[in-house]
């Protein structure tokens, strides 16, 4: 029998790696979002109220089903009644449904960024005064032209972006929201661009609501004066629950009958809760107002632009980087894998050859270090970290000067 040939190394280096492990993206998401069905549905971190906003909307439109609507049933002809009792539980429905979707949609999260933007040429410059060498910085702030008018961005050091216009960064659920408006409680999410279209309707709809109820509790004991004709006050003793309803929907219309009215007004004028608060367009002009008619044009006849976040896609597990990589981060003004305290710790190395060198030569006299030379020397160190600009700092508080660029 021959021998068995042996095996084969090369074509087992030739398999391919195990691919890494593949999780939901909303499993990694970084803000403070709650998620339910697989990332079907993202909420705020105060999702639980949601759930006493549902039974405040609940609980009186069951307490008047039944101790108001089944009494009206009869005394409507041509079987009216009913009428009554299908439309306050069709409306309590789209209420709630409207709810749903205020409160579960991503409001127009921005997506976070793995690294702060590259710098642009203005950006990255030494800001040399008296003889000392400074860091550039990220602008924290800067100007776009939106409608001819000059509006101010700013840097958000948590997403690591430039927020667009009109967006800020909730703390609550640690997002930034295109167009935020502004955090509500009572729905437990944001209020932005994707979903406050949904947020004015719930308000309309839930005025409407209490007004339909506290109506009809008036024409129920308006019914008992007149089929036992007794006065209202003896009538209303007759029917606590109206007289409850009647409390809660007349104190329930001016919050959310309040609110709506606001936000109509926002709406007229093309303004946010935010920006309303924070005055923004008494120094200047409203970039983004196009008059009324067109403002509520914008809110109800437009369509909503698609998340720019994919939840539900599965990627990669990603790794937490290391405090060297997290460090490069901060402000990318070296091109290169080195980061500064690498930088800091190869040139105090060429500082300390350098200083033998001119030692030994000139018999032991202290001499200053020509760092441009030494960098010359170091030559392929130079070459490999691309220095733009390089800004150097002795950890006992000296600070080198750089008399030119080295390339």
């Amino acid at each position: 029998m021959p021998p068995s040939p042996p095996p084969n190394h090369d074509s087992a280096g030739d398999t391919d790696a195990p691919s890494p492990p593949l999780v939901r993206a909303y499993r990694v998401w970084k803000g403070n979002n709650v998620f339910l069905l697989q990332g079907r549905l993202i909420f705020g971190p105060d999702a639980k109220s949601i759930l006493l906003s549902i039974f405040l909307i609940i609980a009186p439109v069951v307490v008047f089903c039944v101790f108001v609507a089944r009494k009206l049933i009869h005394d409507f002809p041509h079987h009216y009644g009913w009428s009554i009792m299908i439309v306050v539980i069709v409306h309590t429905l789209f209420v709630l449904i409207i709810l749903v979707l205020t409160s579960g949609r991503d409001p127009g999260i921005m997506p976070r960024n793995t690294h702060p933007p590259e710098p642009d040429d203005n950006d990255v410059f030494a800001a040399i005064n008296n003889d000392r060498c400074q860091w550039p910085r990220f602008p924290l702030t800067k100007n776009v032209i939106v409608n001819g008018i000059s509006v101010k961005i700013k840097y958000c050091d948590t997403c690591m972006l430039y927020r667009p216009p009109r967006c800020s960064h909730c703390s609550t659920c640690n997002n930034c929201v295109e167009k935020f408006d502004h955090h509500c409680p009572w729905v437990g999410q944001c209020i932005g661009l994707r979903n406050y279209r949904y947020y004015y309707t719930f308000l309309v709809s839930s005025t409407l609501l209490c007004l339909y109820i506290h109506a009809f509790c008036w024409v129920y004991i308006t019914k008992i004066m007149g089929s036992e004709e007794i006065s209202i006050w003896r009538a209303m003793i007759k029917t606590p629950a109206s007289i409850v309803l009647i409390i809660y929907t007349f104190v329930s219309v001016w919050f959310v009958g309040g609110l709506t009215v606001f936000h109509t007004y926002l709406i007229s004028r093309n303004k946010s809760t935010y920006e309303n608060f924070r005055n923004q367009y008494e120094q200047q002009a409203n970039p983004y107002d196009r008059g009324m008619i067109e403002n509520f044009k914008q809110i109800f006849c437009t369509s909503i632009p698609p998340s720019k976040n994919k939840f539900r896609s599965k990627i990669p597990i990603p790794k937490e980087p290391s405090d060297l990589s997290a460090s490069r981060n901060l402000h990318p003004l070296i091109k290169t894998r080195k980061t500064r305290q690498d930088l800091e710790i190869g040139m105090k190395q060429v500082y300390n050859e350098t200083n033998k060198e001119e030692h030994r030569k000139d018999g032991g006299s202290a001499k200053s270090l020509d760092l441009p030379r030494a960098l010359h020397t170091e030559g392929s160190y130079a070459q490999d970290t691309h220095i733009v600009v390089l800004p150097l700092q002795e950890r006992t508080g000296r600070q080198l000067d750089i008399s030119h660029d080295v390339k």
